[in-house]
């Protein structure tokens, strides 16, 4: 499990900065879109896909060092070998997942979420049973573990690729943005992705990278602390994904707007987003607070054991991630707001800089003061309040209003 998620969370690190500009396409398609430009939003999707293939051979070059960075974080042999399987499979298999982000940009840029949506589905609906028949060896397949479990992850990104392809490909797509006529180069719009991309793909390159490296201390606890590090954080993923994609509404909705002049459009768009991610939030507050034990059980109860070096450790952790949900909430929605304008400069800048303090605190709380795992859990914490407080400043008192991602 621990190996999974270490090896899943440094591929995403590595395909991160790729992600963050090819994905801004959402911003690009969506601006375009509200100035009623639609040539131009498949313009822009091609683009990003010709930057996805591009890239691609560069995230492979990466495997030598990411086995250098596991083994200087001082991980047990085993648990090397166990990500460095994941990470090597998963990241061979990038291409699928770069493509279906620049895909994805396009429709969510549009407001057409419903697509991205049951493409996802479908994909959940391959990767869970391949996973099950993969990893414990069903149908006279020999068990693979986690052999298994990656390539059964490529092959659900494999699914939502080529479905959001499908679509994008479809005669209706065809007469209404041209999307099978405009592939070609186009240096104005690559020239605008790669201007306001950038700043966002550094940003989350950058931030993976201070929070992997985070996770990475946690792990060098030992054994019964990556194990609790990993519970919490799998169900922390389960507030985090919806509200990031509540993020990107964001981002769409006010590219929209902001593409269209219409200012109070976007700040309502915002207000709108953050109630429904605010409501959202509130009901995981509950769930943490009051039913972490249960919760926690669910995956305690299959490790060594029973995990009862575990899961006290994990109760705890989940029961203080209730306390930062509303932050996270309110920092990932005034976040895509502004990347949505175009202000990606600023957002990059105070979030890196935040991500970097922070992980120079847990290295040195760490290694040096050896404070327990739930003391350095809860700086995580503030540090989490702290970056959703910077980013209502910004959002208060900042020029997104005056940007434009329009050519």
């Amino acid at each position: 499990m621990s190996g999974a998620m270490s090896g899943g969370l440094t591929t995403f690190n590595v395909m991160s900065l790729l992600i963050g500009i090819i994905g801004y396409v959402n911003a690009v398609v969506a601006q375009n879109d509200g100035a009623g430009k639609k040539r131009n939003c498949a313009r822009a999707t091609a683009q990003s896909i010709r930057l996805a293939f591009i890239g691609w051979p560069l995230l492979i070059l990466m495997i030598p060092l990411v086995k250098l960075f596991f083994i200087s974080l001082g991980h047990i042999p085993d648990l090397v070998e166990l990500e460095m399987t994941y990470f090597r499979i998963l990241i061979f298999g990038s291409i699928f997942g770069l493509v279906r982000y620049a895909l994805a940009g396009f429709f969510i840029g549009l407001g057409r979420t419903r697509v991205v949506m049951l493409a996802n589905f479908a994909g959940m609906l391959i990767n869970v049973p391949a996973n099950w028949i993969l990893i414990f060896g069903k149908f006279g397949i020999p068990a693979m573990g986690i052999t298994g479990a990656a390539i059964g992850t490529l092959l659900g990104s494999l699914t939502i690729m080529l479905i959001l392809l499908g679509v994008y490909l479809s005669p209706s797509y065809r007469r209404e943005f041209g999307t099978a006529e405009e592939l070609g180069f186009d240096r104005r719009l690559s020239k605008v992705l790669l201007k306001f991309g950038t700043p966002a793909g550094v940003e989350n390159f950058l931030n993976v990278a201070a929070f992997n490296f985070f996770v990475q201390l946690m792990y060098s606890y030992g054994p019964d602390t990556a194990a609790a590090v990993t519970i919490a954080f799998n169900y922390d993923m389960v507030a985090f994904i919806p509200m990031l994609g509540l993020g990107f509404a964001a981002t769409t909705l006010t590219g929209r707007y902001i593409g269209a002049r219409n200012i109070p459009g976007a700040e309502h768009a915002t207000r709108l987003t953050m109630a429904v991610t605010w409501s959202f939030a509130s009901l995981l507050v509950v769930l943490f607070v009051f039913g972490a034990r249960p919760l926690v059980n669910i995956f305690a109860s299959g490790l060594e054991n029973g995990g009862v070096d575990v899961a006290p450790t994990a109760i705890t952790m989940l029961r203080l991630a209730a306390i930062y949900t509303l932050a996270d909430a309110t920092q990932l929605i005034l976040a895509g707001s502004l990347r949505g304008a175009g202000d990606t400069q600023f957002v990059m800048r105070i979030s890196i800089i935040l991500h970097w303090i922070f992980a120079g605190v847990a290295w040195y709380a760490i290694k040096v003061l050896k404070i327990p795992p739930v003391s350095m859990w809860t700086i995580f914490i503030i540090f989490v309040i702290t970056l959703g407080v910077g980013m209502f400043l910004r959002y208060r008192f900042g020029k997104w209003r005056e940007m434009s991602l329009v050519v």
